[in-house]
């Protein structure tokens, strides 16, 4: 395993800081000083010569135990994976507790020690492999006496638990109890004082694992987007006979307190209804959803899909069923739609996690390690949270109690509260879902003639998932405030060259009833081209900028956008026409772009990367000693591979930042060798390597691959294997669609702050050129000038620091890759050429 040397971030994307002497002052808190002064003792002598009634305890070795609980969900066993193996790398022993709290109160084998091999190929399970357990005996005191009996026979005084909200209460419970429960032990003669004396402290540290995403203060627990991905799936699958038969579908959906699954999901397929509990809809819903699916039907579209969460209530607190809404769809006396019913049911639940569920539960399953570790006997109970990119320990009953306040406010028909405590996203994503499907029916947000603009749609770049859910999210934006939305086709070469063709030009007017089926789309509806403005003709662009009367333009795209609009804004002194608000939405699956942290279509990209490393490693895996190379895309930026390696558990992953080396390649060749030379036959014995594609200018994919099966002489096999542009995504992914969504509305929003006729206004604010981006715990707009002078590397078209660069030692870790060399820097310029020369020594 490799050495301790990790700087650790309290980012989801990145590492934990673990100093030495927090490690040092655990091991006095579980260590007797005794130990230190004296002969060591056999265990007879810590039991009296006539307490054979009494059960023996093991070592004093931290002991840190892993269960699952409640309801199982996607990731799981991800998190598992980490905290067993993150365990045994702090020199920890790891357990896991098997059937949740019934293997707790049950204990015998079902409380087992693991070793680093028993969580190989975990990742890409769905469910929960140490299985989860209703168990009523822990509710009573003697089931939880029993258990506390049962980790001190273990030697176990740190537990994770990864469950819902009520098996963390639960635990919260426990630990609350546990001196109390050790008194009891003693007193009753189950155990004797010295014995129970270094488990005085229960630490407990709670991961969420919940396909409802139910817990207040985090904004995704681990499997929701998963069971997310589930929903849309199957709605688009449905959206295509509902389409060909001119239907209606009703579709039930999980979510008995908490509508997130129902709202996200109408958000990312563009539903035309939706019910969820914290929101009922008005009074007269009957009236206002017949209204909105007339008005839809009245514009042409020839299908009808309503979202309902099986906790939907009205105004009232009276119950709304998918029946109800079915016969109010097909009443002859009112629409007369043919419809059907269709509720998902555990389908939701089933199945692998998709990259960002594993990711997540990675992560937060290394943290809850450290977190379990470091706690105190005054720490309060945590839970590890997620918070618009940012991992961050929570007090776990004060979010209970937050969860629970939702479902009572519901219950007192208190819909503003319920809202007001699910997090900003939930309210804000609830306000686009109604915008962008409402909207243009509201004629009281339609803004006043004279305030109203003309806002050119331009994608630039490659393509990426979720460049067409934010075209028609910004589209549905405007028709709904009044302004006018024009696209202009195949980027600024299609604005420059074919503007004015016949019969339709590049720059054409948007139709609504076609854009409307665009949230599914992969790809871009309006074309995208990576040429510049430069290339393009400066001069050229500005006057067509003039020419159209533009008032703003909303950019969709990667770097070559960001770079786009570098140009536009420096060119604004020599063109005045070019002094108008510019906004960019970062698409691009290398998440290269400064001022961000996340890009539309990365999330696509790394499901469909995970998707095929999946197959390939089942390959590797049915043919045993094989290692597969796998070629990411990604450009000079490592994000695609790192954390691919991280959502597959790679062996290895080499990076642009990073670079390559033989020593490091030498370094990987032994490592594999001693794997497979201990290797006892697991079925999953098969191993993978990522390369992103310009990680080095000699070694490829291929070369690799070929010189790790020549250093093998016959140990194992290696073969090589490149995705290419199926990392772009057919389908976007869930996460790409509403997030798309959420944040085109914030950029037309941010444009229009700005009005018409406001070249003045512009040439003087840095805000009139930016870049919307998730940052932190924060969605930010970035001036492009900051952003370009102080951090960009533009020489590998990248941002100066990255976010994301620390996860690699994570991979690496929980990979069991050993430590090695990494590669020197490249001499450059005029050093170079004197060093080569031998005038200056390299240092």
């Amino acid at each position: 395993m490799p050495a301790l040397n990790i700087d650790f971030f309290l980012r989801p994307f990145a590492v934990v800081f673990y100093p030495f002497q927090t490690l040092f002052s655990f091991f006095l808190r579980s260590t007797s000083l005794g130990l230190f002064f004296s002969r060591p003792r056999t265990l007879a002598q810590h039991t009296a010569p006539n307490s054979s009634s009494i059960p023996s305890i093991m070592g004093t070795k931290k002991k840190v135990a892993i269960m699952t609980s409640g309801g199982d969900s996607p990731g799981m066993n991800g998190v598992v994976r980490a905290c067993v193996r993150m365990a045994i790398h702090m020199g920890c022993d790891a357990y896991c507790i098997y059937e949740g709290y019934e293997g707790l109160v049950r204990g015998g084998d079902l409380i087992r020690k693991m070793e680093w091999h028993d969580v190989r190929g975990w990742l890409s399970e769905g469910g929960t492999l140490i299985g989860t357990a209703r168990c009523m005996a822990f509710y009573e005191r003697a089931g939880r006496l029993t258990a506390a009996k049962n980790m001190i026979l273990n030697g176990i005084d740190a537990l994770i638990i990864c469950g819902g909200d009520g098996s963390l209460t639960g635990a919260d419970r426990f630990r609350a109890e546990w001196p109390s429960l050790l008194e009891e032990l003693v007193s009753t003669g189950v155990f004797k004082a010295d014995q129970i004396a270094p488990y005085q402290h229960l630490n407990i540290v709670g991961l969420v694992g919940s396909i409802d995403n139910d817990l207040s203060g985090t904004d995704a627990t681990i499997g929701c987007y998963s069971a997310l991905a589930r929903i849309c799936y199957c709605i688009d699958l449905i959206e295509a006979t509902a389409s060909s038969h001119s239907r209606a579908f009703v579709i039930e959906v999980m979510g008995r307190h908490c509508g997130w699954l129902a709202l996200m999901a109408g958000v990312a397929t563009g539903a035309d209804f939706i019910f969820i509990p914290e929101k009922p809809r008005e009074d007269n819903w009957k009236e206002e959803m017949c209204g909105i699916v007339h008005q839809h039907r009245k514009l042409g579209k020839r299908k009808t899909i309503v979202i309902i969460a099986e906790g939907a209530l009205d105004r009232e607190g009276n119950k709304i069923t998918p029946e109800m809404v079915k016969d109010l769809l097909a009443d002859k006396d009112g629409l007369g739609l043919d419809t059907r019913i269709t509720t998902l049911g555990h389908v939701q639940r089933g199945g692998t996690a998709v990259a960002y569920d594993r990711m997540l539960a990675t992560l937060q399953g290394v943290e809850a390690v450290k977190a379990v570790l470091e706690a105190t006997p005054e720490t309060p109970t945590c839970f590890i949270a997620i918070n618009e990119n940012k991992i961050i320990r929570k007090p776990l009953v004060q979010a209970v109690q937050d969860t629970k306040e939702v479902a009572k406010a519901i219950q007192r028909q208190d819909f503003d509260l319920a809202m007001s405590l699910r997090d900003t996203e939930f309210t804000e994503q609830y306000k686009s879902f109604m915008m962008t499907t409402a909207g243009q029916l509201d004629k009281e947000i339609l803004l006043p003639e004279k305030e109203r603009m003309k806002i050119g749609f331009i994608n630039v770049g490659a393509p990426a998932g979720g460049m067409n859910a934010a075209v028609r999210a910004g589209v549905a934006y405007c028709l709904s405030r009044g302004h006018e939305p024009i696209a202009i086709h195949n980027g600024f070469a299609g604005f420059a060259r074919h503007h004015g063709d016949k019969p339709a030009g590049a720059v054409r007017s948007f139709n609504w009833l076609e854009v409307d089926n665009w949230a599914s789309k992969g790809g871009s509806e309006i074309g995208t081209n990576r040429e510049l403005p430069s290339e393009s003709g400066m001069e050229t662009i500005a006057n067509l900028i003039e020419q159209y009367e533009f008032d703003a333009l909303f950019l969709i795209g990667g770097f070559e956008a960001f770079h786009a609009v570098s140009q536009l804004r420096k060119a604004r002194d020599q063109y005045p026409s070019l002094c108008i608000p510019l906004t960019l939405l970062p698409a691009t699956i290398s998440n290269n772009v400064p001022g961000t942290e996340y890009s539309l279509g990365s999330d696509t990209c790394l499901n469909e990367l995970v998707d095929y490393c999946d197959k390939i490693k089942q390959s590797a895996s049915a043919t045993r000693r094989r290692v597969f190379v796998i070629e990411t895309q990604g450009g000079r930026s490592g994000y695609a591979a790192t954390l691919g390696g991280l959502g597959v558990g790679a062996s290895a992953v080499y990076t642009p930042e990073e670079g390559l080396s033989l020593d490091m390649l030498a370094a990987d060749v032994r490592h594999l060798k001693e794997v497979f030379a201990h290797d006892k036959g697991q079925s999953r014995a098969g191993r993978l390597i990522l390369i992103n594609e310009k990680a080095s200018k000699v070694y490829n994919a291929k070369l690799i691959a070929e010189i790790l099966r020549d250093e093998a002489h016959g140990r194992f096999e290696s073969r090589e294997g490149i995705p290419g542009h199926m990392q772009q995504g057919g389908v976007p992914s869930a996460m790409d669609r509403s997030r798309a969504v959420r944040l085109a509305i914030r950029c037309i929003q941010h444009l229009e702050k700005f009005g018409r006729n406001a070249h003045n206004k512009v040439k003087v604010d840095p805000m009139s050129a930016t870049v919307i981006g998730i940052q932190s715990a924060s969605i930010v707009f970035s001036p492009i000038k900051t952003l370009e002078e102080e951090e960009t590397d533009w020489a590998n078209r990248r941002p100066k620091a990255a976010y994301w660069l620390g996860m690699k030692d994570i991979v690496d870790i929980l990979g069991g890759r050993p430590k090695y060399q990494k590669p020197e820097a490249d001499l450059t310029g005029i050093k170079a050429k004197d060093v080569k020369r031998g005038i200056q020594e390299a240092v």
